[in-house]
């Protein structure tokens, strides 16, 4: 056995042990999954949501969902996987909410405003990012912020990897649309 597959076997069974002690209601055993697993969950949460002090909140969300949900992890996939589900569900969810509250309370004008003057180039892919729908923006963030392969991302979104192929294709053309001359039409 290669030592690299050694060392992830160790790992996993070792994941594993933390999760069965947190089931037995051993907290310091899930206050070590939050550890390990914290950064990849707020960087996930801050891409999705584009905001550090929403990515804070979701990130605890999905911690406080994955503890009242430990009974609900069969194990037929990685520890990592299971918790990036439920942030991506909750990322998800967030969206629509806020979507939801914008058009409720920003008017048109205000809107408009806001496009008119995109600022820096980071600034406005985060923006053209932030207008995707939120299926594809999680497919762009989980290949190429995340780097994971298209097999990796479909699993963790739950979906074919041919789907998963579909909405990178989708979002690479609304991104294109977006950027193009630094108009915005969502």
């Amino acid at each position: 056995m290669a030592v690299s597959n050694l060392v992830n076997r160790m790992a996993t069974d070792d994941e594993g042990s933390l999760v069965a002690r947190s089931r037995n209601g051993d907290w310091q055993a899930f206050a070590e999954l939050i550890r390990n697993h914290q950064n990849m969950i707020h960087s996930l949460a801050f891409r999705m949501s584009g905001s550090s002090g929403d990515a804070q909140d979701l990130t605890q969300e999905t911690f406080i969902h994955a503890y009242r949900g430990l009974a609900s992890y069969r194990g037929d996939s990685k520890f990592s996987s299971w918790l990036y589900r439920i942030a991506l569900n909750l990322c998800i969810r967030w969206r629509k909410r806020e979507e939801q509250r914008r058009n409720a309370h920003i008017g048109w004008a205000e809107f408009e405003a806001n496009q008119a003057n995109p600022g820096s180039d980071s600034e406005r892919v985060r923006e053209a990012l932030q207008a995707l729908p939120p299926k594809q923006r999680a497919a762009v963030v989980l290949t190429v912020y995340d780097g994971m392969t298209h097999a990796e991302a479909a699993a963790v979104l739950g979906c074919a990897e041919a789907t998963l192929s579909w909405r990178l294709f989708a979002a690479r053309r609304r991104l294109s649309a977006l950027l193009k001359d630094g108009g915005f039409s969502p």
